[in-house]
């Protein structure tokens, strides 16, 4: 058997659970997964502890939990400690309702990653749904296989490491070649490249390999071509500024109901949400959902339904022209529409240690960086933060790295972590919180992260300083609104974020009519909504955001309704242009 071909173990002392089980997985995945099934827990842990030892991928384990076989649960927790990237699901027998709260507890606190129940038939779709999911969501992290991009520059190099997330986050399959290895040498040999200018990429799905040396973000855009600019004389219904949850959701409803819309983006769908290796509490998605799979459904659903998108490129201004809002992009183009969405979101709050900051993309990174994390085996890591996307950060990166230390500055998780998250924290063996504390220096050897310095909260006499060696440390603390761009008319609160609706100062140049209340997702600039994160007095969830994004479209018709285009101008929103290819025609 080839040893690059990944493994799914089955243990169970169930004979008709392993027979039915095994039967289904290898008449469903043989030709692509070894599927080894064990007689009894004891062999299946030492089979697990012999793939380790020869260096084996482990795409799945499976459990059992039921009348037939109540070790299960425990197998599943111990495997973790063999195989912490594996997907491991509990199987359980359909009609075994009394021992749903034993295993839903388990899953809680993360013991299992997901619960399937066992086929009672042949072609039980519902049963390889659940596992194909699970294998996705293994490939996904893994960043296995087909390669449609090649990406070779030096391991650390901040560029690098920014164009490697994006692409993965865009979800664009990217291999990374670590300049001076084997491979990278024998790409650019191929490709008669002699002291490229780095990053190199590589893109393998075109005609010809196109090459792009140290390119900037538009010079990639342009080379997908997946996207480009409007024509200039398109008047968009609504230009949709973030493809954050909010901005995603909005564009969904909005073309879905005929509206002409344009999503600018400047580095890739999801926002920060596309970095949560798994929401569990997502409305729909019992076994949960990775950030970056949701992100990328919500983003062909809308350009299914005919939405524009711009991606790798940043808004700069936000104008009025007459009865129409101008949106001036990175690339030197104008996009207009009749109403503006900002669903720009926020950034993770710099800790402000300049030796830190000299680190970055060399151990040091803001945000969940999934991409990252294979790269962290066997190193202790700290995660700063005490809210879901740490939390979730921290519990994909257990995955990998030896140690992980959650540093909270808080004395406790409880008002700004889901409770799943703590109670999962808490069970991960590997994982540590310590409360009370706070990031104060940093240490590298040869330009890398090497240690991180923390101290007690608050003064100087909080305690000594501690010295961690660490060779990773993701920063996700508090939040700044991307509002930089809009003009001072746009009212922000003392924070920074979007004033909208009632709870704006609404003079009476700035109303939008005597005696009319402002719409309640409304900026102070008429037609200019703000939505998600970057709104005042949002709740920082997945959901809430994708809420945001759904109502807003209402006041779109009504705003929409009320202030007509003159008679002089006329939008060409929702019809596509004849010289659009035809993966550009709008559905509706």
């Amino acid at each position: 058997m080839d040893q690059s071909v990944p493994v799914m173990l089955l243990a169970t002392t169930d004979p008709t659970s392993r027979r039915i089980l095994g039967d289904e997985l290898r008449r469903r995945y043989g030709a692509d997964y070894e599927v080894v099934d064990c007689v009894d827990l004891a062999h299946g842990r030492a089979v697990l502890e012999g793939l380790r030892r020869w260096g084996r991928p482990v795409a799945l384990i499976l459990g059992c939990y039921g009348p037939a076989d109540r070790g299960g649960l425990d197998f599943l927790r111990r495997a973790y400690g063999y195989h912490p990237a594996a997907k491991r699901g509990v199987v359980v027998t359909w009609g075994d309702f009394a021992s749903a709260p034993t295993v839903f507890r388990a899953v809680a606190q993360g013991h299992a990653d997901l619960v399937i129940i066992r086929p009672e038939r042949l072609r039980d779709e519902e049963f390889h749904g659940a596992i194909t999911d699970a294998l996705d969501d293994w490939h996904l992290a893994q960043g296995s296989g087909f390669e449609a991009v090649r990406l070779i520059g030096k391991t650390g190099d901040s560029r690098t490491h920014a164009l490697r997330d994006s692409l993965s986050r865009n979800h664009i399959p990217v291999g990374f070649y670590p300049v001076g290895s084997e491979a990278a040498e024998r790409t650019l040999a191929s490709l008669n490249l002699r002291d490229p200018a780095l990053p190199v990429l590589v893109l393998e799905f075109t005609a010809s390999p196109t090459v792009l040396e140290n390119p900037s973000d538009l010079e990639i855009a342009e080379a997908l071509g997946v996207t480009r600019p409007p024509p200039a004389d398109k008047i968009f219904d609504v230009v949709v500024v973030g493809a954050g949850p909010s901005g995603l959701a909005t564009a969904v409803y909005a073309a879905s109901e005929g509206l002409s819309t344009m999503v600018v983006e400047r580095e890739a769908v999801g926002g920060q949400a596309g970095t949560s290796s798994l929401i569990r509490n997502y409305p729909g998605f019992s076994r949960g959902v990775s950030g970056a799979h949701l992100a990328y459904r919500s983003f062909h659903q809308a350009w299914i339904f005919g939405t524009d998108f711009l991606f790798m490129r940043k808004v700069e201004t936000l104008g009025v022209d007459g009865a129409l809002r101008t949106v001036s992009i990175s690339d030197g183009t104008t996009v207009r529409g009749r109403t503006v969405v900002v669903a720009t979101g926020v950034d993770y709050r710099r800790l402000g240690i300049p030796q830190l900051e000299e680190l970055v993309g060399r151990g040091v990174f803001y945000g969940a960086t999934v991409s990252e994390a294979p790269s962290m085996a066997g190193k202790h890591v700290c995660v700063v933060g005490g809210g879901n996307s740490a939390g979730q950060a921290a519990l994909h990166l257990a995955k990998y790295a030896k140690k992980v230390s959650l540093l909270v500055r808080g004395p406790t998780l409880a008002v700004s972590m889901s409770d799943y998250l703590i109670a999962q924290l808490e069970a991960t063996r590997n994982v540590a919180i310590r409360y009370g504390t706070e990031v104060v220096g940093v240490r590298d050897l040869e330009g890398f992260l090497a240690a991180v310095d923390v101290a007690g909260r608050g003064a100087a006499d909080a305690g000594p300083i501690e010295e961690i060696e660490a060779g990773g440390l993701f920063v996700l603390i508090g939040s700044v609104p991307r509002t930089s761009w809009l003009p001072d008319t746009v009212q922000r609160d003392p924070s920074g974020f979007l004033r909208t609706g009632a709870i704006r100062e609404v003079s009476d140049a700035e109303s939008n009519g005597p005696g009319k209340l402002p719409l309640a997702l409304e900026t102070s600039m008429p037609g200019v909504f703000a939505i998600g994160d970057v709104r005042a007095g949002s709740i920082k969830r997945v959901a809430t955001a994708v809420g945001d994004g759904a109502t807003v479209v209402s006041m779109l018709h009504a705003y929409l309704a009320e202030h007509p285009l003159p008679a002089s101008m006329s939008s060409t929103g929702g019809v596509a242009a004849p010289e659009e290819s035809p993966g550009d025609v709008r559905f509706s």
